[in-house]
């Protein structure tokens, strides 16, 4: 049960970002979105994972990834503009 309510958590937050950046609520390159897409993928992995669901799982391995360089390269052009 735990497990369910993991990986429909994670896909709410999924959602929600990606519902938020195409109504404009959210931008693409802010760290609500990249955190919202790295929890959601990482319980949508743990759910995957348990489930054996191996596709699925690589693409919010893929998505988590994604996101965790985005923030890094954000975090670089900050303090390179400094």
């Amino acid at each position: 049960m735990v497990i369910e309510i993991l990986g429909w958590l994670g896909s709410v937050m999924v959602i929600l970002a990606y519902a938020l950046n195409i109504y404009k609520k959210l931008d693409s390159d802010s760290v609500v979105y990249y955190f919202l897409n790295i929890a959601g993928s990482s319980l949508l992995i743990i759910n995957t994972l348990y489930h054996q669901a191996i596709p699925s799982m690589t693409v919010n391995v893929v998505w988590v990834l994604i996101a965790i360089v985005a923030i890094f390269n954000k975090s670089r052009r900050q303090v390179g503009n400094k």
